[in-house]
This record gives structure tokens, C-alpha cells and sequence, in this order.
């Protein structure tokens, strides 16, 4: 199996932490979004949409989208509750993180640490979008210690690759102590390093 990404996108480290987590093995290939590597024709043919991540199987089968991915590779596997309601209460979380999280946390932090836009030129809407993101993970993380159940599975990678990068969109964890807490149980539930930005 190999995984075209960019360690620098959150939605390429969750394929890659349930592939670490797992014990699945895979060849990382890395491509520069940033240089416009996923927008040559070779990676095209692989993601017509021009994306990362993609995953490429042995029988020349490719899959995209994050969570589709890590859905797929994690299939009976303790990362996906065996409890029906519990597996559809993950896929919530799954398809929240995608419309309600990703495009607010990780777009602000694109635009500030990609781009170099300063913090009062981003949009006032995304950026209260993803404190409302952030309000919903505090109420629900304040009374339960996982997503989900009582032990890590996908909803947890989901939503930690970006929201442990927040402060670098400009959300102030501080404000946020349950999320805080999570961040920490996640990480050492995965066997995750702590999150050090990069100085």
C-alpha cells in the first residue's frame, strides 16, 4: 500500500496514524501541495480531484477522502465500535469533523501558516465557525472521555489532526480545557507524541 501525502495536512495524518496504529504496512510518498505536486497529471490520474490523501492498493485501485480511507483500513478493527450505535454515533463525528471543523480550525490555519495572511485579515465568520466547532467538541468532551465509548476510534483521529493544531489558526486552547484534556488522552490512547509545533 502506499500513501501519497503531505505531512503538513491533518486529513493526510489521520491515514497515516490508523495505518501506525494498526500495524499496517505502507510506503509514504510524500507530495508538495504547497510546490502544486498534487495538480501534475501522474497525480491526477491517481485523485482526479487533486487531493492528498490517496491511498494506492497492490491491485491498482486507488481511495480518497480521509475518512473514507481510515473507514475502510480500520474495518474490524477495535477503532470502530462493534455496537451499531455506537459505530453510527463515530460516523457522526466523521462526517461533523469534514463540514462543520475542518473547513474553519484548518483553513484559518492554512491561511495564517501557509500563507502568511495576518490573524485580522481572516474572515470573522470562519474563524467564529470554528470556535462554535470548538464549543461542540468542549460541551460533549466534558462529559465523556473519548469521542466516542470509553477508548479512542476514527471520530478521535478525526478530530485531533487538526483541532491539536488550532492555536496555529489563531483558537486559543486556553479556552478550551476539556478539548485540552482530550488532546492528551488521545494522543497517548494512539500512541501519539504531543503535538510540539514547529518553532
Amino acid at each position: 500500500m502506499k500513501i501519497y501525502g503531505d505531512l503538513n495536512s491533518g486529513n493526510c495524518l489521520k491515514v497515516k496514524w490508523t495505518c501506525d496504529r494498526l500495524g499496517l504496512p505502507y510506503d509514504w510518498i510524500a507530495v508538495d501541495t504547497m510546490k502544486g505536486e498534487s495538480r501534475t497529471p501522474a497525480f491526477l490520474a491517481l485523485n482526479p480531484a487533486g487531493q492528498v490523501p490517496v491511498v494506492g492498493f497492490d491491485d491498482g485501485r486507488t481511495l480518497a477522502q480521509s475518512n473514507a480511507i481510515i473507514r475502510y483500513l480500520a474495518r474490524g478493527s477495535d477503532l470502530i465500535p462493534t455496537d451499531p450505535w455506537l459505530a453510527a454515533k463515530m460516523d457522526e463525528w466523521l462526517f461533523w469533523e469534514q463540514y462543520s471543523h475542518e473547513p474553519y480550525i484548518a483553513v484559518c490555519r492554512f491561511q495564517l501558516v501557509y500563507l502568511g495572511m495576518p490573524a485580522d485579515e481572516l474572515d470573522p465568520d470562519r474563524v467564529r465557525r470554528g470556535h462554535v466547532a470548538l464549543k461542540r467538541m468542549e460541551q460533549h468532551l466534558a462529559q465523556s472521555a473519548f469521542l466516542v465509548g470509553d477508548a479512542p476510534s476514527l471520530a478521535d483521529i478525526a478530530l485531533l489532526a487538526y483541532s491539536r493544531m488550532a492555536e496555529q489558526g489563531g483558537f486559543a486552547l486556553q479556552d478550551y480545557p476539556a478539548v485540552r484534556g482530550w488532546i492528551g488522552r488521545a494522543e497517548a490512547g494512539l500512541g501519539l507524541p504531543a503535538f510540539a509545533p514547529a518553532t
